[in-house]
């Protein structure tokens, strides 16, 4: 792979370029050895963004939202990217990509970045670049960051540990749409959303999706309660009090130094992940290594157990 010029490509980026943006992300996505060196480059420039997290069961209208959302925020002047992530297919490794489709009335816009990604098998309803994807949007100049998930079910509530604030949305009309966000999902909500909601049943799950709110843990005078909202994301309707809701939860989370703590879990996560990976490759490079096979042998016989081996492993690997 060339190299490429990071501090201009950064530059570029701060100006609103779109090409670098997306060269940046694709650095990011290929994992390339540049990696360090962009990460580097971008950190003093990071931090200004508004992450918002739009996650729910597959057909509730997230992409729809999401081009809703985004069309309020330019109306206030600010600048938005969207990571749309989309599932890779098990069979040939590809991604539809198709929120690009739905959001095309914004792709002519200076002011809009869209990153379409795949998942490539990564669980939890994100792409495991998305962390570094969003630092790259942060950095280009973007106040509002929306980042939309795959079609989510009860455990993928990844989107909490990366947005500043999550959405949750549900549609009326789809089966038992709280059976479907509870146990997992139903927890991660800062704000709920019942789009669609010119359908039949919207108001009685708005009604079911309180009760089970109500149902949570107690909440103090000051805690945060999620709002529900109403849209009819096709026809913007209800878009601006979305919005309301959202700003009124930064306001929240600024007023009592929650979205710094956020912030700073979601630092910790992502070096921590970072960490394990770096240890998993080094691991893999153990493989066949006469240390880990005399381990092993021991381990077999009953002479060490596994897990005073592993110590012994891990010594070996903060030596190297």
């Amino acid at each position: 792979m060339t190299a490429v010029d990071v501090p201009q490509l950064v530059a570029q980026a701060r100006e609103g370029r779109p090409r670098a943006v997306a060269r940046l992300i694709s650095l990011v996505e290929g994992a390339s050895p540049q990696l360090r060196e962009v990460m580097a480059a971008l950190a003093p420039l990071t931090g200004g963004a508004y992450v918002v997290g739009l996650t729910g069961s597959p057909g509730v209208g997230k992409s729809t939202s999401t081009s809703a959302l985004v069309s309020a925020y330019r109306k206030a002047g600010k600048r938005v990217g969207v990571l749309a992530v989309d599932p890779s297919s098990p069979f040939s490794g590809g991604a539809l990509l198709g929120d690009r489709v739905r959001m095309s009335d914004h792709a002519s816009d200076p002011g809009v970045y869209i990153r379409s990604m795949a998942t490539r098998g990564h669980l939890g309803g994100l792409a495991w670049a998305a962390p570094q994807a969003i630092r790259v949007l942060d950095a280009a100049g973007c106040e509002v960051i929306l980042v939309e998930t795959v079609g989510v079910g009860q455990s993928e509530v990844e989107i909490a540990s990366q947005a500043d604030t999550s959405v949750v949305l549900l549609a009326p009309g789809m089966g038992d749409g709280i059976q479907a966000a509870k146990a997992g999902i139903l927890e991660i909500g800062d704000v709920y959303v019942v789009n669609k909601a010119d359908r039949d049943g919207a108001d009685a799950t708005a009604r079911e999706l309180n009760h089970m709110l109500g149902l949570g843990e107690a909440r103090g005078r000051d805690d945060w309660r999620p709002p529900i909202v109403k849209t009819v994301a096709a026809r913007g309707q209800g878009i601006d009090e979305l919005v309301e809701a959202l700003e009124k939860h930064r306001a929240w989370m600024d007023e009592r130094g929650v979205l710094a703590h956020r912030r700073a879990v979601r630092a910790a996560r992502e070096v921590e992940t970072i960490a394990v990976t770096a240890l998993r490759a080094r691991m893999a490079d153990l493989h066949g290594d006469a240390h880990l096979d005399a381990l092993a042998a021991r381990v077999a016989v009953g002479e060490l157990d596994p897990y005073a081996a592993a110590d012994a492993l891990l010594a070996t690997l903060t030596e190297a």
